[in-house]
């Protein structure tokens, strides 16, 4: 049978759906390209903001009309599988199977009992040695690129946040089967590998396996990989060690993501971050100190419960001082189950919708002032296809994360090549080859 998975939400969920993509291979499935063609779809889903839950119930409208023109066998699975349980399917009756985040390796065997009776299939567990942890996809769409979950779950428990509640407790992989999927990924050509995992520094945290930077270490004498990442990293538990190893390995790239959610101590607090601004400060000066030229993204929550002018202003200058190459912001959505639900204070929409404005509108001009300030440099771009804006024109991302798109022949793509900087703008860089005729 054809499938599509439609996928929600973040990285960790776009490789949870090459899993399950691998798993339905394996038992003789075919991937498909479209929904209308497909014998199967399967929706992965992510509850982490209001705005994704939205998304997917609108996407399941859709679908339950594909359902009735030519029973189409309708799947759920991830985050909102595991918050609603076996309510979803009352909500959406006609799906055939449910499954949590820690249940996708039985997504073969959920397809298959709806297709030979329509026997309805879910599955939420939570902890516990999860075999969805450990699957190994060989389907990777990014041809030398590929994601590695290390661990899953959460035990901080932010005030505003699911992940504890739809993926459980941490739980880490053993360092040698980590390895050993990474060894697997040089010899198949991957050159780049990004670490996953709801908190990467908790990583093996009170056993005697390997810890992150340890894991780290190990990773960057394997022969092949050129460039490591991980995300997402929690403030709180940066280590000395692990900023040290910005410093010192030659594949880790020059990039961090590190969401501080806020700028206000007090609003920090309420969301229970575990930090305060200049503690947060102390680690971005230490990671530059490190490691020159780093690249810092991160995560930012406006709106919060109880956030006043003074607080939104140290939001913002928390973002001046540190001058993010980029930030994924947001206006607080309360979530089920979480403590910041229940705290009085909320800010009104008008107002919650204008910071985000002001905020988002500031940060642009600072992306835009660090794609400007490369100009004249040259840099390593790791070459991943043609690019989105022209069809004469490869692209592929720095070091530190940045879309740089140039001419070049086809036969550059999935290389590392050397890239002049011509241009900057607002989200990405112009290059050229160096030895571009003409020039």
């Amino acid at each position: 049978m054809r499938f599509v998975i439609e996928n929600f939400g973040c990285q960790m969920n776009d490789h949870d759906m090459e899993k399950m993509g691998s798993v339905l291979i394996d038992h003789g499935h075919v991937a498909g390209k479209d929904i209308d063609d497909a014998d199967v779809v399967i929706v992965n889903t992510c509850c982490i903001r209001e705005k994704a839950e939205q998304k997917f119930y609108s996407l399941m409208g859709r679908l339950q009309h594909l359902r009735r023109k030519k029973e189409t066998i309708l799947g759920v699975t991830g985050c909102i599988a595991q918050q609603e349980k076996e309510n979803i399917f009352e909500r959406l009756p006609f799906i055939d199977f449910s499954l949590g985040p820690s249940n996708i390796h039985l997504v073969a065997e959920a397809v298959e009992k709806a297709a030979a009776g329509r026997i309805r299939t879910s599955a939420f567990g939570d902890n516990g040695g999860s075999p969805s942890l450990v699957i190994r996809p060989h389907n990777t769409r990014r041809g030398i690129k590929g994601y590695v979950t290390i661990m899953k779950g959460c035990d901080n428990f932010c005030s505003y946040c699911v992940v504890p509640y739809v993926r459980g407790r941490e739980e880490s992989r053993k360092g040698t089967d980590v390895l050993a999927e990474i060894r697997e990924m040089a010899e198949r050509g991957i050159v780049e590998v990004t670490l996953l995992g709801q908190n990467v520094n908790s990583y093996n945290n009170g056993s005697d396996d390997l810890s992150f930077p340890e894991l780290l270490c190990e990773i960057d004498a394997i022969p092949g990989i050129s460039r490591l990442r991980f995300v997402t990293s929690h403030p709180k538990d940066i280590s000395p060690d692990l900023i040290a190893c910005f410093g010192t390995l030659k594949t880790l790239c020059e990039s961090i993501h590190l969401p501080f959610q806020s700028g206000s101590d007090r609003i920090l607090a309420l969301m229970n971050r575990g930090y305060t601004s200049s503690e947060y400060l102390a680690r971005v000066e230490a990671l530059k100190e490190q490691c020159p030229g780093i690249a810092f993204t991160a995560d930012c929550i406006v709106g919060f419960p109880g956030e006043d002018d003074e607080d939104f202003e140290a939001t913002m200058r928390l973002m001046e001082t540190v001058r993010f190459d980029g930030v994924f912001s947001f206006i607080y959505s309360a979530r089920r189950s979480t403590a910041a639900a229940l705290l009085p204070g909320r800010v009104p929409p008008a107002i919650a919708h204008e910071r985000l404005s002001r905020f988002q509108k500031r940060q642009r001009v600072i992306t835009l002032d660090s794609n400007r300030a490369m100009e004249g440099t040259r840099v390593e771009v790791l070459v991943e296809g043609q690019s989105k804006n022209s069809a004469d024109e490869l692209s592929g991302r720095t070091r530190t994360g940045k879309i740089v798109n140039f001419k070049g022949d086809p036969g550059l793509v999935y290389k590392l090549v050397e890239v002049d900087i011509i241009k900057g703008y607002a989200n990405s860089l112009r290059g050229e080859l160096p030895d571009t005729p003409g020039r």
